[in-house]
C-alpha cells in the first residue's frame, strides 16, 4: 500500500492507496510542535480505526508547504513504516512542463493538483484550491503548468477579522441562510461565504480571458465542499484531488 501525505499550513491530509483505489483518508491538524513519535502513534491509531495493517505500507509520498514539519514526517515514515518517503519537488518527473519562473518556487501542492487535473479531467483546466490560502492553478491544453494566482484563504480572513476588529467574534464557517445577516455572526458568515465565492468567480473569469480554449474549473481543498457550491464558475468539486496527484507522481517516480 501507498501512504500519501499532503502537509498544509493548517491541516494535513493523508490517504492510503491500494493500487489506484483510495482505501482510507483523514484530515489532521498540522502541528509544528508534534514529534515524529507523536505523529507515528497517531498514524497507528488511524490505521487501527480503519482496520488497516501499517506493515502493508511499502511506500510513502509527501507534498509539503510547511518546511519545519517536513523532517518530522520523514522521520515518522522511516521509523513507523520503514520506508524513505518520496518528497514532491519541481524536479521530479511530473509529466508537466512548468512555465512558472523560477520553477522551484511552485508549491508542491500546486504541482500535485496540476498533475491530478491533467490525468483526471479534459484540458485546459483551472484548479481552485480552497485552503489556508486560495490558489488558482492553470494547465494548458498541452499539459503545461502556466502559473496562476494566490490570495488569502477563508481561515486567514476569519482570523484577521477576529484579531483586528475588537468587537467581532470568532465564528464557524456555516451558511447563514441569507446574504443579509440579521446578527453579527450571520453577517460575518454571509460576508465570508459570498465574498469568497465572488472573489473566486472574478479571478476565474479574469484567468479564462487569458487562457486558450474553455478551461474546466475544478475546486479542491478543505473548504471546497463548504464554499464551491456558491461559485458559479466551478464545474466540479474534487476534494481529494491532491491525494490522487501524489499517487500519480509516486507511480512516475517510484524507481527512484
Amino acid at each position: 500500500m501507498l501512504l500519501v501525505i499532503d502537509i498544509g499550513n493548517t491541516n494535513t491530509t493523508l490517504g492510503v492507496y491500494e493500487g489506484d483505489q483510495l482505501k482510507a483518508h483523514w484530515r489532521i491538524q498540522s502541528d509544528r510542535e508534534k514529534s515524529a513519535d507523536e505523529y507515528g502513534v497517531l498514524m497507528l491509531q488511524l490505521f487501527a480505526h480503519k482496520g488497516l495493517d501499517p506493515k502493508a505500507v511499502t511506500a510513502v509520498a509527501i507534498a509539503c508547504v510547511l518546511p519545519p514539519v517536513l523532517p518530522v514526517f520523514e522521520r515518522m515514515a522511516q521509523s513507523y513504516f520503514g520506508v524513505q518517503p518520496l518528497v514532491v519537488t519541481h524536479d521530479l518527473d511530473t509529466g508537466l512542463v512548468i512555465r512558472y519562473q523560477p520553477p522551484r518556487d511552485v508549491g508542491a501542492d500546486r504541482i500535485v493538483n496540476a498533475v491530478a487535473a491533467k490525468a483526471k479531467y479534459p484540458l485546459p483546466a483551472i484548479v481552485v484550491d480552497l485552503g489556508t490560502a486560495t490558489t488558482f492553478d492553470c494547465i494548458s491544453a498541452e499539459g503545461e503548468y502556466l502559473g496562476g494566482a494566490i490570495c488569502p484563504g477563508v481561515a486567514i480572513s476569519l482570523e484577521a477579522l477576529f484579531e483586528r476588529a475588537s468587537k467581532l467574534p470568532r465564528v464557524s464557517l456555516a451558511d447563514p441562510g441569507s446574504a443579509i445577516g440579521t446578527n453579527t455572526v450571520h453577517s460575518i458568515q454571509a460576508g465570508i461565504i459570498y465574498g469568497t465565492a465572488g472573489e473566486v468567480d472574478a479571478i476565474v473569469r479574469a484567468i479564462k480571458k487569458e487562457m486558450q480554449g474553455d478551461p474546466i474549473v475544478i475546486a479542491t481543498g478543505g473548504m471546497s465542499q463548504a464554499l464551491a457550491r456558491y461559485c458559479t464558475t466551478v464545474d466540479v468539486i474534487d476534494e481529494l484531488l491532491t491525494l490522487d496527484g501524489l499517487r500519480l507522481i509516486y507511480e512516475r517516480n517510484k524507481a527512484r
